[in-house]
Order: C-alpha cells, then structure tokens, then sequence
C-alpha cells in the first residue's frame, strides 16, 4: 500500500495493522522513566548519551527479584516496547538517508514489532524497589520495559 498522505515518497506500508492479528502476547516487566517525550526524543542512544541525562527502569514488583546479580557498571541489554510507533510500514525513507529501506535495515522504531534494543550501564541499582538506573536511552517516558539481559562480550560481541 502506498500513497497515504502520511508516510513520504517511497515508503510502502503492509496494508493491515500487525497489532490487530498476534501470534503471541508479550508481558511488560516495567516501564522506563526517562526525561524524553514526544518532539524532544534523541534519534538513538548515542545523541541521549551525548545528552548526559540518564533514566531509570523500574520493574512491577514481582519482577523485582530477577535483578538478583545485576551490578552497577555492568553492561545491560534493555527490550522495550516502542508502543507509540507505527506497525505497518516495511520501507522508509528516513531523511538522513538517500533512498527508501526496509524496516530491517534501519533502526527506526517504526516496524511490524516495535522492539527496540539497547546496550546500556547501570550507574545504580536498587534490588528491593526493582529500580535499576542507567546511563542513557531513546525512549519516551513510560515505555514499556520487555526484558534486561546481561550484556556479555564472549557472547554479545561479532566475531
């Protein structure tokens, strides 16, 4: 589908919402505090580093205890849930770049699951409230927190 006056030249959507036919459900662990909303977000985790102020995931209670080994100055991988982005475009044309690309071969939240992933550091953490707070990230205030991995370099890092 294309030629919706909201989406630019070249960009093609999927014709139907993702959102309305799932395959699986995906529980929220938390949300993200962070000082960003809508008009003001930084485009990626470099410029909200560049910013200097950080954010804090905060987990629903009963989430709280797998934050157990978690250390302050650990590297983490944050999932969140992109929830105000669109599901139906598979090329954009963002405008730092020349032509339309598909979704998977940018970054933008816009995607059929508006997953986003982030390597951040924890700079304090607090294991009884479920607070772990980090360096930096891109999303808006209260956005929805998916999963925290460790980020490990024997693993994480391409060979």
């Amino acid at each position: 589908m294309t030629g919706s006056p909201d989406i630019r030249e070249g960009e093609v959507t999927v014709g139907f919402d993702p959102a309305q036919t799932p395959d699986a459900s995906v529980h929220f662990i938390g949300k993200v505090q962070s000082p960003w909303s809508p008009g003001d977000c930084p485009k990626n985790l470099r410029q909200a580093r560049e910013d200097g102020r950080g954010a804090v995931l905060v987990l629903k209670p009963a989430f709280a205890p797998a934050l157990a080994g978690l250390e302050v100055g650990q590297a983490i991988i944050v999932a969140y849930w992109m929830h105000a982005a669109r599901r139906d475009m598979v090329v954009q044309a963002p405008r730092h770049l020349d032509e339309p690309r598909g979704s998977f071969a940018i970054r933008s939240p816009n995607r059929p699951n508006p997953v986003s992933l982030g390597t951040v550091t924890i700079t304090a953490i607090d294991l009884d409230a479920g607070r772990v707070e980090i360096d930096a990230i891109d999303c808006f205030d209260g956005t929805p927190l998916v999963d925290i991995k460790p980020w490990l370099p024997t693993i994480d890092t391409p060979a």
